[in-house]
């Protein structure tokens, strides 16, 4: 089966909208959680939610992207400049950049959530939207895209998942910089420019 990976563009929605299904992902995230503050998110509600990822996906540019296969989105992946996603340069967090201008830098971009359909998973899907994400970065003037996944174990179940395995950003070519929280490596591939 051929997977094609492709921006989240507006007209796109109605596939974004099936994949994340009634409940939103996650427990009703719809992909806010690094986009909201905590107050924000404690107040929010999976409505809210939906209609804040909305909104922002029908602004552009594109906050992400889709793994599609016949017609039907099996998989997505948020990436953007860091500053499209606030939370992810807190100071608490792993995730937090190591230059703190990088919060503010359109060249530098974050990975930060994934959500695979659970009929897709095992199948390389993650694999193959990093690999996108590179393109795509790179494609709109990224020098840098960083992302902290989690260390997975054999006994490892898929919570925290959503943040991607280190595996596959190793494979990617993405090095550890930074690992603050144990298991929470922050990652980076530095980009040569598109030619």
């Amino acid at each position: 089966m051929s997977t094609s990976v492709v921006p989240l563009t507006p007209d796109l929605w109605p596939q974004f909208e099936d994949l994340f299904g009634k409940q939103g992902a996650c427990y009703g995230c719809w992909c806010t959680h690094f986009r909201l503050a905590p107050a924000a998110r404690r107040e929010s509600s999976r409505e809210r939610n939906k209609d804040h990822i909305r909104t922002r996906i029908e602004a552009g540019p594109p906050p992400g992207l889709l793994a599609i296969e016949d017609e039907k989105a099996v998989g997505w992946m948020q990436i953007g400049p860091r500053a499209d996603v606030p939370e992810w340069n807190n100071k608490g967090r792993g995730s937090a950049p190591i230059d703190a201008a990088d919060a503010a830098d359109p060249g530098v971009w974050a990975i930060s959530c994934f959500f695979v359909r659970t009929r897709a998973r095992g199948r390389g899907i993650t694999h193959r939207l990093v690999e996108g994400g590179i393109d795509f970065a790179r494609g709109n003037g990224a020098r840098l895209v960083e992302a902290c996944p989690i260390d997975v174990s054999r006994d490892s179940r898929s919570i925290g998942l959503f943040v991607g395995s280190s595996q596959v950003f190793e494979k990617a070519g993405f090095e550890r910089i930074v690992e603050r929280k144990a298991g929470r490596p922050l990652m980076r591939l530095v980009l040569t420019p598109a030619g």
